[in-house]
Formats: C-alpha cells, sequence, structure tokens
C-alpha cells in the first residue's frame, strides 16, 4: 500500500504538468487580438411569413405560394438557390369565439415559416424589401450585413493578432531581461458581426421603417431599422514561448 501510495504521489505532478498546456522551463504567455472594419457590401435579410386560413392546407398554400413570387424575381435581385434558407412549417390553431354571444364560431389555422434571403449588392435591400411588401411579406425580423471579402478579412486580422501577440511577447520579456524563444503551442480564433457603437453611420431601410410605424399607427421617422455600416471581424490568438535569457 505504501509502495502505491508513494508511486501516486510521485506521478502527480507530471500528471498535473501534463494537464496544464505550458512548459516545465522559463516561458511567457500572451494573449493578440485585433479588429479589422469594413463595409458591408452584401446583406442576408430574415422574413417571418405567415398566413391565416380556415383550413391548415389553405394557409400554406397561400403561404407557399407568397413565397414562391419572391423567390421567382431572384435573377432581377442577383440571389441563387444557395443564398436562399426555407424552414419548415410550424403551424398553430385559433378558436374563434363570438365577442357578444361568446359561443365559439369555427376555428382558424396559422401557418409560419422564416425565410432568409442573401442579397450579394447590397444597394438592392431597400428595393427588395418593398418588392417583399407588395407580397404582403412585410415582418423582418433581422438584416445583417455581409462582406463577400470575409475570408480575407479573417486572415488579415489573424495576421494582426499575431503581430500583437509577438509585440506584447517581445516588449514583456525586455522589461525582464530576457527574449523570446521558442514558440511551445499556439491557440486562435475569429468572429464576424454587425458593428454598432456610437458615431458609427448606420443605412436607414426607409421601406422596412414605413412599414414597421404603418402597423403601429406611429409615424415613420418613429422607429427605425438600421443597417450597421461597418462590419467588425475580430481575431484572438494565445501563444506560449520559451524565454531566453540574455
Amino acid at each position: 500500500m505504501k509502495l502505491i501510495i508513494a508511486i501516486f504521489i510521485t506521478l502527480f505532478p507530471l500528471i498535473a504538468f501534463a494537464n496544464s498546456g505550458v512548459p516545465a522551463n522559463r516561458h511567457i504567455s500572451v494573449h493578440g487580438t485585433a479588429e479589422v472594419l469594413v463595409e458591408p457590401d452584401m446583406a442576408q435579410i430574415i422574413f417571418e411569413v405567415k398566413s391565416i386560413e380556415d383550413t391548415l392546407l389553405e394557409a400554406k398554400r397561400e403561404l407557399d405560394g407568397r413565397i414562391s413570387l419572391l423567390l421567382e424575381q431572384s435573377d432581377k435581385y442577383g440571389f441563387g438557390q444557395d443564398d436562399v434558407y426555407i424552414s419548415g412549417l410550424k403551424s398553430k390553431v385559433y378558436t374563434r369565439v363570438g365577442t357578444e354571444s361568446g359561443t365559439v364560431s369555427g376555428d382558424k389555422y396559422l401557418a409560419l415559416k422564416t425565410v432568409k434571403v442573401t442579397l450579394k449588392d447590397i444597394k438592392k435591400v431597400d428595393e427588395f424589401i418593398d418588392f417583399a411588401q407588395r407580397l404582403k411579406i412585410d415582418n423582418i425580423k433581422k438584416i445583417n450585413g455581409l462582406s463577400s471579402k470575409a475570408k480575407q478579412l479573417e486572415a488579415e486580422a489573424t495576421q494582426l493578432a499575431i503581430d500583437n501577440a509577438k509585440a506584447k511577447g517581445n516588449k514583456l520579456a525586455q522589461s525582464f531581461g530576457a527574449e523570446l524563444g521558442n514558440v511551445y503551442s499556439i491557440s486562435a480564433n475569429s468572429s464576424s458581426s454587425d458593428y454598432d457603437a456610437s458615431g458609427v453611420k448606420h443605412i436607414i431601410l426607409s421601406s422596412h421603417r414605413n412599414s414597421m410605424a404603418a402597423r403601429n399607427n406611429e409615424s415613420p421617422f418613429t422607429q427605425q431599422q438600421y443597417l450597421g455600416a461597418t462590419i467588425s471581424v475580430k481575431a484572438s490568438i494565445n501563444v506560449v514561448f520559451d524565454l531566453k535569457l540574455k
């Protein structure tokens, strides 16, 4: 029993070190970050399309008919089959009750689908939304700004994060009379999002703004739907360097 305990105590520090992710010799861990801002040249519009009819079949047919009319204009607005996502059908039954008599007068069926369309030309967004509204597809859930240079921007942000990590590592090492050695480990990640900070301009989508206001009996300038005019592509990198004494 004593031998087993002794072996476990001897091996435990080695196991703990193996799981720590850092070398046993002198080292420094550095976190590098970077952000690249770019104006979007594409947009993804997310619609919620609804239909209410006396039967679920009628509601589905009416719903699919409007979606089909929307997609028939793909050539005009510059999107293809791969730029469209249509969710599965969701449905709900509403029981109608007379307000005066309180008697049940029948059921209504709601059919609902989410449609996502990516436009490769951001200048066509407003016109496309106007067209969708004429088809009574006017419930816009979200508009995402996108860039056709996404991969290039991610690579640029990653390189800047690498440079940032090296600069931080060199400065810290030199401050303590050392210099960076070989790289022991690296981990990196990147992300992108609409940039919505104070002072950054936005593109106002007037058609969506007006439809939202009309449904709420408000002035067209009371509510505004914005599409961020800048996309933020961020990258971060964690690096562990060996340290060499001067």
